[in-house]
């Protein structure tokens, strides 16, 4: 066979080839791994001896999947998606979930841990002083579990101790002794007397165990250099679960609801988290008077979102067609000044509204008004008007663009073909241009509904919720929003209530994601329509 009688040499398929990974991406997927396995080894073995074995085998579920996708020669989408969906998973679901958790629990201020933590609590903090006993000699010291005590017990003994670790007995080779008093103490910094005048405070609160059974009492400080064993005059009963008051003989019994209780209603204030259902969600309907204020609350809410946003969009769509307008002079100039309240930041614009309105030195009473002397943020109407201006200025400068964006995006035909058939201004514009527009600008009216119906800095900046309503024993204002009405509930006014804050949480989320389903689905059959 002659070479021309040969078959053709095939070309090579064109296309995209997959090439083996090279040597440098290998290595950086291993190193990549390696950090990620370090930290979650890490966190499973605090996870581990901190006894929370479910969310430890969660760490361990995720970390193998994770070292199985990138380890897989295949599974490329996967390896795409895999960190966004971690990042999701923390900072999205795990937020949801945790929260919906909290929600059936009574977490909040005097029952925020377990059982046993409460029981330590209450001891600790009724204690007194052993009359006679014997004083140890002492220097505070501080290591990796905080401030603790290096003492000299009676009989020559040298002990350390924090308050989680009760005192034991430490190696003499590694003690610095004074005479009598230990002074330093290999691995722990002895303090100095300006750091002990600095901390006075945590030194005299400082109560070290004498040993595992807090009923043998505590050594506690006054002066930095002598201690005395102090004794609960509160005793735990673990045989009958009870805590006994030894001055006043008061039993008090664990009766289900998170705390000791005497069967009368009285309740030792350290408790701990339990479980409780939904008595949360079941709170406004048990109690009248807080039900009716988040009812307001609640018709507030929607009421401040709905006016919000309706003001700001028509203010914004009436500069716009304005400032569109060709015959308009200096446009330019009146679009920047239109947009500046948008430069600021939302919370510096609400102080400075803070400030001009202020009752007394606000730049409106004194020099509009005739130093007038108009409660605008303190009066439960005005405050509410107050507070719809404040974000009507801050918020019509976004509809204003957005609307202007619109505007200028119809095209030209469309008007001039109206206008040839004898259509006037108002046809063009209210079966034309506002059908069209809102089309466009439907979307964002739903995502700065949602906004506005979280809108915490301008309600808590200007009046922090306030006026307060009266008759109502939580801290509830006539200008709360549910936002701020949770933040208050959760981290202010003394009681702090985690597990009512979540609940509430809960119904907002429900609440915006519910709203936001159905204007969607209107906005859909609006776009079909057009």
């Amino acid at each position: 066979m002659t070479s021309a009688q040969k078959a053709p040499t095939r070309a090579p398929k064109r296309g995209i080839h997959h090439q083996p990974p090279s040597m440098r991406v290998i290595v950086v997927k291993i190193v990549l791994l390696a950090i990620v396995d370090a930290v979650a080894v890490f966190a499973m073995s605090i996870l581990f001896f901190k006894g929370d074995y479910l969310v430890a085998g969660i760490v361990l579920v995720a970390t193998l999947l994770v070292n199985w996708i990138y380890l897989s020669p295949g599974l490329l989408p996967a390896k795409y998606l895999t960190p966004g969906l971690v990042f999701l998973a923390i900072f999205q679901l795990f937020v949801i979930v945790y929260s919906l958790y909290i929600a059936f629990t009574n977490y909040g201020d005097g029952h925020n841990s377990t059982k046993e933590d409460a029981i330590s609590s209450i001891v600790q903090q009724n204690t007194v002083r052993v009359e006679g006993s014997p004083a140890y000699r002492v220097t505070v010291v501080e290591g990796v579990g905080g401030l603790g005590v290096l003492a000299a017990a009676p009989d020559g003994e040298v002990l350390v101790g924090t308050q989680e670790q009760p005192l034991e007995p430490v190696d003499p080779a590694t003690v610095t002794l004074d005479g009598d008093r230990p002074t330093a103490l290999a691995g722990w910094t002895s303090l100095s007397m300006q750091d002990i005048l600095q901390r006075q405070q945590e030194v005299a609160a400082l109560q070290v165990p004498l040993s595992d059974d807090l009923a043998d009492g505590f050594l506690r400080t006054t002066d930095a250099s002598n201690g005395y064993v102090y004794q609960s005059t509160f005793v735990y009963d673990e045989t009958a679960d009870t805590v006994t008051d030894t001055v006043t003989g008061t039993v008090y019994r664990d009766l289900g609801n998170g705390a000791f209780e005497t069967a009368d209603g009285q309740r030792l204030g350290t408790g701990w988290q339990i479980f409780i259902g939904g008595e949360n969600f079941l709170y406004p309907f048990q109690n009248p008077s807080y039900g009716f204020a988040l009812f307001g609350v609640l018709a507030w809410t929607f009421g401040f979102a709905i006016l919000s946003v309706g003001l700001s969009f028509f203010l914004g769509l009436f500069l716009a067609i304005a400032l569109n307008d060709p015959r308009m002079r200096s446009k330019q100039v009146y679009r920047v000044l239109s947009i500046l309240p948008y430069a600021f930041p939302s919370f510096l614009g609400s102080l400075v509204w803070l400030g001009l309105l202020n009752t007394e030195f606000g730049f409106i009473n004194n020099i509009f008004l005739g130093s007038a002397d108009i409660p605008w943020l303190t009066d439960p109407v005005l405050a509410k008007i107050s507070v719809l201006v404040v974000n009507l200025w801050l918020g019509f400068p976004y509809m204003f663009l957005i609307c202007l964006g619109a505007l200028q995006s119809i095209p030209e035909e469309l008007t001039e073909a109206a206008s040839v058939d004898g259509a006037s201004g108002w046809q063009i514009f209210g079966r034309i241009k506002f059908p069209l527009l809102l089309v466009a600008t439907a979307p964002l009216l739903i995502s700065s509904f949602a906004f506005n119906f979280n809108n915490f800095n301008t309600i808590y900046f200007l009046t922090r919720g306030g006026p307060r309503m009266q008759g109502v024993e939580e801290n509830v204002g006539h200008t709360d929003l549910l936002i701020t009405l949770v933040y208050k509930t959760a981290f202010q006014d003394g009681t702090r209530d985690y597990g009512l804050a979540a609940a509430l949480s809960i119904v907002i989320f429900i609440i915006v994601a519910t709203v936001s389903t159905i204007a969607f689905r209107r906005t859909k059959a609006l776009e079909d329509l057009h």
